[in-house]
């Protein structure tokens, strides 16, 4: 067999492509377990500040620091377990403390998070702008033993729930932000493996982080909405002084049309890129929510059916706005190509017209042209005619029996003919070389 030293040059991002598989695996998780989940929005600069600030985190307890390559990591600090990604638009933190039992339901705050075991102060320093902050319990009970803690801890008016992993577990949230600022979620573990609860625990913080992230295209969509209208309020007007225009008015509405394209591709290259993140987002969610294996409990509504419900105008308006921009932008586009043929018409009128008087000149040319010739003809021969007459004149007085007037007229047409061959041998040689 050959050895790796023998293979071909390999891919320079080969090993990395191979290991992108293993990238983000679930962790193995034992209830009963504290986790509090933190999503920061960040620029690329706030996103090296997140590198420091984790590694300032760990410098603390003389931990291995991450280079500049690292994009997630696991670390045990004693107290807690710590969870680093780094993503395009945001940062990830998820803090895992392990509880020594059931909490008490006691109502109000919980009495334990996985935050209570972090410097506040470095908490409060977390680089970026707080997009998502989750609490979720993973307590080692089944739904009748968790009613009293469920009542506690979460809004009874809001509360959906549904089994999870095929009914093997159940997963409660009331979608609320409360008092500390976190939204919460109860996951009762049941029967659920350690490898189960660990895959069960990150697709429930997923869809949380996702279903924020998504809505990111929301405020987009509702302020294109009013730019879009009266964009496309200028396009029909636009038309219709199309429709009508005299030559004269074309150049205005040219420059009219060119400005509103520039407006429309602006806008459009301003939000597409937020319209197609948020769209991916919807489609992680739906595959997570599939991913959970939900299953009814009662008349509760699954975690599914409420997303699907209440994310649905969300989704179609960003949707509707992407589909609506991009039937403008098209619009735009044709009314252009409209007035440009129009323009591009008239100029070819135009250019004909200019043929036209050319060619008229080029006949008056050609026939003054003719004249002229006729005319040097006539003038060269009178010339050469009269030298003939003073020859015969001085060959008469010489002795020579020559009548002048006689050699005179006999000169006349031979010279004529020659002349006018001679010039119209020169008139073709002329067209010859500027052909």
């Amino acid at each position: 067999m050959p050895t790796a030293s023998r293979l071909p040059p390999a891919h320079p991002e080969r090993v990395a492509l191979h290991n992108e598989i293993h990238a983000r695996p679930p962790e193995r998780m034992s209830a009963p377990l504290a986790i509090s989940h933190v999503v920061m929005t960040c620029d690329a600069g706030e996103r090296e500040a997140s590198r420091a600030h984790l590694a300032g985190l760990l410098r603390e307890r003389h931990l291995p620091m991450p280079d500049e390559s690292t994009l997630h990591l696991r670390m045990d600090l004693g107290a807690f377990r710590l969870r680093w990604e780094l993503h395009t638009e945001f940062v990830t933190w998820t803090f895992l403390r392990p509880l020594d039992g059931v909490p008490a339901a006691t109502a109000g705050a919980p009495p334990l998070t996985a935050l209570d075991a972090l410097p506040a102060e470095w908490l409060e320093g977390l680089p970026g702008r707080l997009l998502v902050a989750s609490h979720l319990w993973a307590l080692p009970v089944g739904p009748s033993q968790a009613d009293d803690l469920l009542r506690a801890w979460l809004h009874e008016d809001t509360l959906v729930g549904s089994g999870v992993a095929g009914g093997e577990g159940a997963a409660y949230t009331d979608f609320a932000v409360h008092a500390d600022g976190f939204s919460r979620i109860v996951l009762l573990a049941g029967a659920l493996s350690d490898r189960r609860l660990g895959r069960t625990v990150q697709r429930l913080l997923e869809v949380e982080t996702y279903r924020m992230a998504a809505l990111l295209g929301l405020p987009a969509g509702r302020s294109s909405a009013g730019a879009l209208g009266n964009a496309e309020r200028e396009l029909a007007g636009l038309a219709e002084a199309i429709r009508s225009a005299e030559r004269h008015d074309e150049p205005q509405l040219l420059d009219r049309l060119t400005r509103l394209a520039a407006q429309v591709e602006s806008q459009y290259a301003t939000t597409h890129s937020r319209f197609s993140a948020s769209a991916a987002y919807f489609e992680l969610i739906d595959k997570r929510i599939a991913d959970l294996a939900e299953t009814r409990l009662g008349s509760l509504q699954t975690l599914g059916e409420f997303l699907e419900r209440r994310l649905s105008p969300a989704r179609s308006t960003c949707a509707w706005v992407m589909r609506r921009q991009e039937a403008l932008s098209q619009r735009v586009s044709r009314v252009s190509n409209l007035l440009r043929t129009r323009v591009e018409i008239e100029q070819q009128q135009s250019s004909q017209a200019v043929l036209t008087a050319m060619n008229t000149r080029q006949d008056l040319q050609l026939k003054l042209q003719a004249t002229v010739e006729g005319l040097s003809v006539a003038a060269i021969t009178y010339y050469i005619v009269g030298l003939v007459g003073y020859v015969a004149k001085g060959a008469q007085k010489g002795g020579w029996a020559v009548n002048p007037e006689i050699a005179t007229a006999v000169a006349i047409p031979v010279v004529a003919l020659c002349v006018w061959l001679l010039i119209r041998r020169l008139h073709n040689r002329i067209t010859a070389g500027k052909s």
